[in-house]
């Protein structure tokens, strides 16, 4: 008889039902990762819940059924559906708190407190309701972590058996708002806790409080939170915490993003195959309007507009480096400031510099099949993806030395890695790059050393299962 561990997995967002940020691709990608894992000794019965966001793109929904939380004495009702994604279950938790909160995230404080407090307590209800119980509740953020607090709360008074539970970081700087006034009017009670005071109240430290295990999304991160530079005024108590707190770096959903199958590219290519991509540089510098000149590095960024990926700094090194032989595309939105100043960079080089400020996926991945360098000088970076992908698509990541940005890239093996976040630095390490460049043999065994890169979800979910299994043996 084989083994059998239930996993009921929570997340704001998940492709491909709905994806605001890198939280999608995480929990769209993990739990089917898991499920993968099922052998004929152990099965991985993995249940993805999600908040129903009207929003939400789903076929074949079909209705699980109703129940009521109690809010203040009074009963909202939960309205659950069901489909599936690859033979996983996949639950949608609706009701008036969510629909009146009609984006994934709202800049109402008040009402995602309420929407994610209510998801949270009914994702907990719901495996009652369905018969099902879990062995692990694996949580994402603080939209999930008051499952996590309510599980422990609820076993504290009624004497229900120990749920493992596990939270994953991935950033711990976005904790939720005040949530003291929706946890006491759906019937839980704020317990003593260690946390500093200004803490006890908001939805993450909570749920960091309440749980099992904490997971940062990367070695490097789960060091860093622990310090009082990355860790928002918690890293003593996630010190306290000691062996509870490590870090799994996030897969890459390599079979999307593959350069050998890729329709997005003018030429597919893989590493046997490493001269065909030149033609994607050449199509790729037509379509921005750049020069064609194969021997000129491309260098690019495909990002958020924030001063957290350290966009500033990038241009910066860029106007510093105008006698270096280079030309530079910018792929991003955010930051007005940041935008503004991107195109005042591209009006004062036109003929090195394109900008194009918008979100556009396929030009994301022209961009990392024709580009010769992948510029992330992030002040911090829990995990990123960007790099994981310039690799896979045989551009060279140029990279600070900052959380999963530093488990990603080895200096000088696969990429360049600089320390010091300043512009400086990155022009540095920007102008070793290009002399490595022009060494054809060097460059090209970086390349192809970032292209051999096992980026794969499976390597992240035998860690998570490991980690289950512990957790499941002290429970």
């Amino acid at each position: 008889m084989p083994q059998t561990i239930n996993i009921l997995f929570l997340a704001a967002e998940a492709e491909p039902f709905i994806k605001v940020g890198g939280l999608g691709d995480v929990a769209g990608s993990l739990p089917r990762g898991l499920r993968a894992l099922s052998s004929e000794d152990l099965k991985l019965d993995v249940r993805l819940v999600l908040p129903h966001h009207p929003a939400v793109k789903a076929d074949s929904l079909k209705p699980v059924g109703m129940f009521s939380l109690l809010r203040d004495g009074v009963e909202i009702q939960v309205e659950v559906s069901e489909t599936v994604l690859n033979g996983m279950p996949v639950y949608l938790i609706g009701g008036e708190p969510i629909r009146a909160n009609g984006s994934v995230y709202s800049l109402n404080s008040a009402l995602d407190a309420e929407k994610y407090a209510f998801f949270s307590l009914a994702a907990l209800e719901l495996a009652n309701r369905i018969n099902w119980q879990p062995d692990v509740i694996h949580g994402n953020d603080w939209h999930t972590a008051l499952s996590m607090y309510g599980a422990l709360t609820k076993r504290w008074e009624e004497g229900s058996r120990h749920v493992a539970t596990v939270i994953t970081l991935h950033n711990l700087p976005f904790m939720g708002p005040d949530a003291s006034a929706i946890i006491e009017k759906y019937g839980l009670k704020l317990a003593q806790t260690d946390l500093p005071e200004w803490a006890r109240v908001m939805p993450l430290p909570l749920g960091l409080w309440a749980s099992d295990a904490i997971v940062a999304v990367s070695p490097t991160y789960g060091r860093e939170i622990l310090t009082p530079e990355y860790g928002c005024g918690l890293n003593e108590f996630l010190l306290s915490r000691g062996d509870a707190v490590s870090g799994i770096l996030n897969g890459l959903d390599t079979a999307s993003f593959d350069p050998a199958v890729d329709v997005a590219l003018g030429a597919n290519f893989s590493v046997d195959s490493l001269d065909k991509r030149a033609v994607n540089k050449r199509l790729l510098q037509e379509r921005l309007g750049l020069p064609h000149d194969p021997e000129t590095p491309l260098l690019a960024t495909v990002s958020r507009m924030d001063v957290q990926k350290g966009i500033d700094m990038i241009f910066a090194a860029l106007k510093m480096m105008k006698k270096s032989k280079w030309q530079a595309v910018i792929l991003g939105t955010g930051d007005p400031k940041l935008e503004a100043e991107a195109l005042k960079l591209q009006e004062a080089l036109p003929d090195r510099v394109k900008v194009e400020t918008r979100y556009d996926a396929g030009l994301a991945r022209q961009i990392y099949a024709g580009s010769d360098m992948f510029l992330m000088p992030s002040r911090y970076e829990p995990c990123g993806l960007s790099q994981m992908i310039s690799m896979r698509y045989g551009c060279v990541p140029i990279v600070r030395a900052a959380g999963g940005l530093n488990d990603t890239v080895k200096h000088g093996v696969t990429g360049f890695v600089f320390e010091k976040a300043h512009h400086m630095a990155l022009a540095a390490a920007i102008k070793s790059a290009i002399k490595v460049f022009a060494e054809r043999a060097k460059w090209r065994e970086i390349q192809c050393a970032g292209m051999a890169q096992d980026f794969s979800w499976e390597n992240s979910a035998r860690k998570y299962l490991e980690l289950y299994r512990s957790l499941i043996k002290k429970a």
